[in-house]
């Protein structure tokens, strides 16, 4: 099993979308990042984090609302945002960041 560093420390995008599963926006977006990841398949990399069942990783990344996605690359948070956005939006910021 991988740690979190070495996950996010990839030579390609990892989008991580911490999120819950009370969480109605959360459930909104889950088939959009599926939608990502089967569009730029082996180029990113999508990891959701249950903040209920991971409150330390949250803590650690200061997410205070849910959904919340971060996007790092080499160890670096590249991007971060709170809330839905469209696959076509999520899939231009990751190639920017490709």
């Amino acid at each position: 099993m991988s740690t979190f560093s070495e996950i996010i420390n990839k030579d390609k995008p990892v989008l991580i979308d911490f999120f819950a599963t009370w969480c109605g926006p959360c459930q909104t977006l889950s088939p959009i990042l599926k939608q990502v990841k089967d569009d730029l398949g082996e180029n990113v990399s999508v990891i959701k984090i249950d903040i209920d069942k991971n409150p330390t990783v949250a803590a650690q990344f200061q997410v205070r609302s849910v959904p919340t996605m971060l996007l790092f690359k080499d160890g670096k948070q590249l991007w971060r945002q709170s809330g839905i956005l469209s696959k076509k939006d999520l899939v231009s910021i990751i190639r920017q960041h490709s």
